[in-house]
């Protein structure tokens, strides 16, 4: 593995990009026992004085119970030619399938976390706060809930700080 720690203040990213249309696998457990899954939505900034990647799993996930349960988890970014490694793993479930067998992945330990040597990108998030998103926060009435939550249940936002920052060297 080849991957240099370096402060979040180095990176320059779009995170617009970065999330919503490049996408990030975000993997919780531990090398032992863990799963990952491929999220195009969440925020990058700060709160409480503290650089956050703010992530959304809906509770049916199979990766949601290994984030839930642990302490940290990573996000992780890659370049275009693992697409289609990340749409495997955002059409299947850990539940029925061995994701690092389907997409040729290869985990890697990354201070207790887990996360993927073929990644460009790695944040290491310790998680701070969480919250379960519900219908009576919606505060407009332009059709989300409708749109995106009428056959599967509202996520658990998960507030986390950045506590590494790995780049492929």
């Amino acid at each position: 593995m080849s991957f240099r720690k370096v402060e979040l203040s180095a990176l320059k990213i779009d995170p617009f990009t970065k999330i919503g249309r490049e996408w990030m696998l975000l993997t919780g457990g531990t090398m032992d026992s863990f799963n990952t899954m491929t999220a195009s939505w969440g925020q990058l900034g700060v709160l409480w004085n503290r650089n956050v990647l703010t992530c959304y799993i809906r509770p049916n996930r199979y990766t949601y119970g290994f984030i839930e349960d642990g302490e940290t988890f990573t996000a992780s970014f890659y370049g275009e030619q693992y697409r289609k490694a990340l749409s495997f793993c955002g059409s299947h479930s850990g539940r029925d399938c061995d994701k690092v067998s389907e997409t040729g992945l290869t985990p890697a330990d990354f201070g207790g976390s887990v996360a993927f040597e073929e990644a460009d990108l790695v944040l290491v998030c310790r998680k701070l706060y969480s919250y379960d998103l519900t219908e009576s926060g919606f505060l407009t009435d332009d059709g989300i809930p409708a749109q995106f939550f009428a056959s599967d249940p509202y996520h658990r936002a998960y507030i986390s700080e950045i506590v590494g920052v790995y780049v492929k060297e």
